[in-house]
């Protein structure tokens, strides 16, 4: 199981360079019926918009069609919260990748017990894609 590196992620070192990593967390995503729909590149933002320079980072936002069906069955006013963010970066020459941790944040910050299951299932899908990506080598 990925590490909770916060009280609303989860977060997983990697030996995988950046590029590697990214290309791990999108076929481990497909494997547990994922699908990219947005991509931000924080790092090509930041430097656009401020001139900032930063180590890499990717925002993959990610969704299940299934699981985000029942979700807006459960909770109509979820959508705010989709897509579920993966995150690849690197930090002083290390690779990480993180992911958000579904059922805390939905059962903490919305409380539905209809969220329930399905907050749960998206928790063990997405520490699996952390787990994952991080273990390849």
């Amino acid at each position: 199981m990925a590490d909770t590196a916060s009280g609303y992620s989860l977060h997983a070192t990697t030996a995988l360079g950046f590029a590697e990593a990214v290309e791990r967390a999108r076929a481990e995503l497909a494997a547990e019926g994922f699908g990219v729909l947005a991509e931000i590149d924080a790092q090509a933002t930041l430097k656009a918009k401020l001139g900032v320079d930063r180590e890499p980072y990717l925002i993959l936002g990610a969704c299940n069609p299934g699981l985000a069906h029942q979700a807006l069955g459960a909770e109509p006013e979820l959508g705010v919260l989709l897509p579920c963010n993966v995150v690849v970066y690197t930090d002083g020459g290390a690779t990480h990748v993180s992911a958000v941790d579904a059922e805390r944040m939905l059962m903490g910050l919305v409380g539905n017990p209809g969220l329930e299951p399905v907050a749960r299932e998206v928790r063990e899908r997405l520490a699996r894609v952390v787990e994952r990506t991080a273990a390849a080598t």
